[in-house]
């Protein structure tokens, strides 16, 4: 009878190779610090949100973050971690992220939620297409919208509307936030050489990315970002 092999089996087999097995940790640690911090902060901007049923909507959002931060420790767990010990290399450089782009008041906030968390999904979804599947869907579910942005595009639509004056202020706090998440991204790529190793040689692709291949990512990432500030109504 030939052995058939389960997505289980293939992913355990690939979790053998130690630089494969580091790029999965560190990207499940940096998903997981970064779940765990937008918890937090929505948890926060919750408090500045001008009606009940806004401060309602965000709590939810920010129940869903938890969600995903439980799935992410967890499957650390698994792979006989301690989740916290892989979190906390990527603690500095959320920390000074956030420090940078602190918003001033509920719009900003709601902005920095869905242009700066988009962008920042967007690179780990580049990095997941090199993963085996096991893993990617995992990355792939915790990196899910849950239909939130559809909330946030409205809100700031709204306040546009009423005073327009409002949307050039957002979108000068929207290419803020474009410049500091890539600037983020770049250096959790360059400081963590496991991740970097997942982009250049994956376990769905061998020959993994070359340096023009790198940079065709981050336009992706630009024209993205371009796209989910049309969305809410401003120029990128």
């Amino acid at each position: 009878m030939p052995e058939h092999t389960t997505p289980s089996d293939a992913a355990a087999s690939e979790l053998d190779d130690p630089s494969y097995r580091r790029g999965v940790v560190e990207l499940l640690g940096v998903l997981a610090f970064g779940e765990l911090s937008a918890f937090e902060r929505l948890a926060e901007d919750a408090k500045l949100a001008p009606t009940l049923r806004d401060k309602a909507h965000l709590a939810e959002m920010a129940l869903v973050e938890m969600q995903h931060f439980v799935s992410l420790r967890d499957r650390l767990a698994e792979l006989g971690l301690d989740p916290y010990d892989a979190m906390a290399p990527f603690e500095a450089t959320f920390t000074r992220f956030h420090l940078q782009t602190a918003p001033s008041d509920w719009l900003e906030g709601l902005v920095k939620a869905y242009v700066g968390d988009g962008l920042a999904a967007d690179f780990y979804r580049e990095i997941a297409a090199f993963l085996d599947l096991e893993t990617r869907t995992l990355v792939l579910e915790a990196l899910a919208d849950s239909g939130n942005s559809a909330f946030v595009v409205e809100r700031v639509r709204e306040a546009i509307e009423t005073d327009p004056k409002v949307a050039g202020r957002l979108a000068l706090w929207g290419r803020r936030l474009m410049g500091e998440a890539l600037s983020q991204a770049q250096v959790v790529a360059a400081e963590h050489d496991g991740l970097t190793a997942v982009l250049v040689g994956g376990a769905d692709a061998p020959s993994g990315m070359d340096l023009a291949s790198i940079g065709r990512m981050f336009t992706r990432l630009t024209e993205n970002h371009a796209a989910r500030m049309a969305e809410l109504g401003l120029d990128s």
